[in-house]
């Protein structure tokens, strides 16, 4: 049998895809529009993993689903081949935020049990949010200052409509006129990160986030820090 090779991310945006097809199902479409519609749904979920092998497409293939039933069995089935997010303890959580003393930590007993791209926690004490990221093969964590006022709007992580909540971070970039410049970057984020979790399909602009915050560049060779403090927080 195939191993785990679904990131929740994608499983949510099969998902989404599912959805749409049902939702072509239920408005009785015309059949050739229903097939279109299908045979998009089927290429996008394929697309995601262009390295899949045989039995991997066998098990994403939803080109001939028809039925409610179908859909659902569909489904299930994928989740088992959701990847975990990776172990973390506490002690690793409290190396990756070393500034936070009383640090408030997430309830990790069934963390294997949820489907997650990211770990994400609030500190309502503190009004702070954490996230935690597995990036480029590293596990990677912020602390986010986050407002005490919730709203509805698009969350800029997983781009779904709901409960938002406005969190800044601060970055040190490189400015060669001024070596004490700070940059501070803001978003909208869910207020509650399981049902972020449950949104997200795409990771391109978390990345890009986490990166920024980080004080991370990218280039085609590889990655390195132009924040030092950034660098030795994280090297371990």
């Amino acid at each position: 049998m195939t191993e785990k090779f679904i990131k929740n991310e994608q499983f949510n945006f099969i998902k989404k895809q599912v959805a749409l097809i049902k939702d072509s199902i239920k408005k009785h479409v015309p059949p050739t529009v229903l097939n279109a519609t299908i045979g998009l749904a089927n290429a996008k979920a394929l697309e995601l993993f262009p390295h899949a092998s045989a039995e991997q497409i066998t098990l994403l293939d939803l080109s001939n689903l028809k039925t409610e039933d179908q859909f659902e069995q569909y489904l299930q089935q994928l989740s088992a081949y959701v990847i975990d997010f990776p172990h973390i303890t506490e002690q690793q959580l409290k190396k990756m935020f070393p500034k936070s003393k009383k640090l408030k930590l997430p309830d990790l007993s069934n963390l294997a049990g949820n489907k997650l791209t990211y770990l994400g926690w609030n500190d309502l004490r503190t009004n702070k949010k954490y996230l935690v990221y597995e990036l480029d093969g590293k596990l990677v964590g912020i602390e986010c200052k986050m407002s005490a006022i919730e709203k509805n709007n698009i969350c800029s992580i997983c781009n779904g409509h709901g409960e938002v909540t406005y969190f800044s971070t601060i970055t040190k970039s490189k400015k060669a006129n001024n070596p004490d410049y700070y940059k501070a970057i803001g978003n909208l984020i869910c207020t509650d990160s399981n049902k972020c979790n449950e949104k997200i399909t795409n990771v391109d602009y978390l990345e890009i986030f986490l990166k920024e915050s980080l004080g991370i560049e990218q280039t085609k060779d590889r990655m390195y820090y132009v924040n030092e403090d950034a660098f030795r927080k994280n090297r371990d």
